[in-house]
C-alpha cells in the first residue's frame, strides 16, 4: 500500500486544502492536483463530495475522503511509516486531536471575523483570537513543533492559518508579535 493513485481536488488559496497538500508533502506522497473553479464546480467534485460539494477532496484509489482533518488523519494512516504526523501513544494522539479541533473551531472563524467585521464585533474577535493564540503558545511551550521535534498533526492543521496572520494584522489593525510573540 502506498503508491496507489492519489488525486486532490482543491482551490489554491484554501487553508483546508493547504493542510492536505502539506501532509502529502511531509509524507512524500505523489499526487495529481486538480484545481477547482468554485463558481463552476466540476462533475468530479460533485460526484466525489455530493453532500457538501466543497473542496478539498482527497481521492485515493478512486475513493473520496472529504473534510481536511479527516483527510490528514487518513494520509497518516495510509502511509504510517513515512514521517508520522500523529503520535502512536493513544493519550498523546487524543491531545493532538483536541488541539487540532481547537484550531478548526476557533482560529479560522475568529481570523475571518477579524478581517470581515468592524467595530465592537471586530474588537471582540481580535481579543478572543489573541487569547486563543496565547493558549496555543502555552501548549507549544519551548518545543519547535506541537509534535515535538518533528512537524506533526497540530502543526499541519495550524500552519495554513499562520500564513494568513499578516492579512489579519493589516485588516484588523492587530500586532500579533506583541500580543502572542511565539
Amino acid at each position: 500500500m502506498g503508491d496507489e493513485k492519489v488525486v486532490l481536488l482543491d482551490f489554491w488559496p484554501s487553508p483546508f486544502g493547504m493542510r492536505v497538500r502539506t501532509a502529502l508533502a511531509v509524507k512524500g506522497i505523489k499526487y495529481k492536483y486538480k484545481e477547482e473553479d468554485l463558481s463552476n464546480k466540476s462533475d468530479l467534485l460533485l460526484k466525489m463530495n455530493p453532500i457538501h460539494k466543497k473542496i478539498p477532496v482527497l481521492i485515493h484509489n478512486g475513493k473520496p475522503v472529504c473534510e481536511s482533518l479527516i483527510q490528514v488523519e487518513s494520509i497518516d494512516e495510509i502511509w504510517p511509516h513515512k514521517s508520522p504526523l500523529l503520535p502512536t501513544n493513544p493519550y498523546q494522539r487524543a491531545i493532538a486531536k483536541f488541539w487540532a479541533d481547537f484550531v478548526e473551531k476557533k482560529i479560522y472563524d475568529l481570523g475571518k471575523k477579524v478581517w470581515t467585521t468592524k467595530g465592537e464585533e471586530q474588537e471582540a474577535a481580535k481579543k478572543e483570537f489573541i487569547e486563543c493564540l496565547k493558549l496555543l503558545e502555552g501548549e507549544l511551550g519551548n518545543k519547535d513543533y506541537f509534535g515535538g521535534e518533528n512537524l506533526g498533526y497540530v502543526d499541519v492543521v495550524l500552519v495554513p492559518f499562520y500564513s494568513w496572520f499578516y492579512a489579519y494584522e493589516k485588516c484588523g489593525n492587530l500586532a500579533l508579535k506583541e500580543s502572542a510573540p511565539s
